[in-house]
């Protein structure tokens, strides 16, 4: 069939084989195929679409290097759906970040918003285990850091208890997105540097809100689970930002 598409005027600009692999996406959602499906050989894609062996294949080479197609070699090969993993579609993502001047404010901006929602619809239906594996993670940081690798180190770790809750989230949209700053957030403070200055408060308030929470979790308390998620957030916010300008103005005065 020929190439006809929907989309909006500003595909115009894409080049034929963007276009193309749009199309073949658009295809596969049409046909419902799913994870591990094959794809029609490279002659039926050709006559499909009305294109070029050229266009064809550099469309489904697109479509690989954004993780949507499998290719394998050999007997029984062929092009198949693949299913791109939460961890590669992280990745994919903060790419796009890389290059833009993110702050702390503007991730906690959206933390504040997403998190306390996503922890008072958790409060009652976290399984046993999970709610010890977020005592168990608090554990970690349990006192304060004597150093520099601990500080770290706990930073990370403290925020692991985030990713572990955005993974039990029953909306897997609001799950990722929470699951995607905790990692924006985890590799800042690294690449900041923000962990270098001790913090004994923004220690403790992180691990006594975390404690409550999880108390309020196994209690099925949704309120209260969403009002100390917004204290938590807002705390860690204030004592975070602080830590950024401090780093900043260090950083002016070396």
């Amino acid at each position: 069939m020929p190439l006809v598409t929907t989309r909006s005027t500003t595909d115009i600009k894409l080049s034929r084989p963007v276009q193309v692999a749009e199309a073949i996406k658009d295809w596969v959602v049409e046909q419902g195929l799913q994870g591990g499906d094959r794809l029609p050989g490279e002659a039926e894609l050709i006559e499909r679409f009305n294109m070029s062996k050229g266009t064809i294949r550099e469309a489904m080479r697109i479509l690989e290097a954004q993780g949507l197609i499998k290719t394998r070699t050999g007997p029984g090969g062929g092009s198949f759906v693949h299913e791109v993993s939460r961890q590669r579609a992280k990745a994919l993502l903060g790419n796009y970040f890389y290059f833009k001047d993110l702050t702390i404010g503007d991730i906690y901006q959206l933390r504040l918003t997403l998190e306390p929602e996503l922890a008072a619809s958790l409060a009652g239906k976290l399984p046993e285990d999970i709610l010890r594996q977020l005592e168990e993670n608090i554990a970690e940081y349990s006192k304060p850091a004597t150093n520099i690798d601990e500080e770290r180190a706990q930073h990370v770790a403290s925020l692991r208890f985030h990713a572990i809750l955005a993974e039990q989230a029953r909306n897997p949209l609001l799950g990722f997105v929470i699951d995607f700053m905790v990692n924006l957030l985890s590799d800042l403070t690294v690449y900041r540097r923000l962990y270098s200055l001790p913090n004994a408060e923004l220690w403790k308030q992180g691990r006594d809100h975390q404690q409550a929470l999880v108390r309020a979790l196994r209690d099925g308390d949704g309120e209260t689970a969403r009002a100390i998620m917004t204290d938590h957030m807002e705390t860690a916010w204030k004592l975070m930002r602080r830590q950024e300008v401090e780093m900043e103005s260090r950083f002016i005065s070396e």
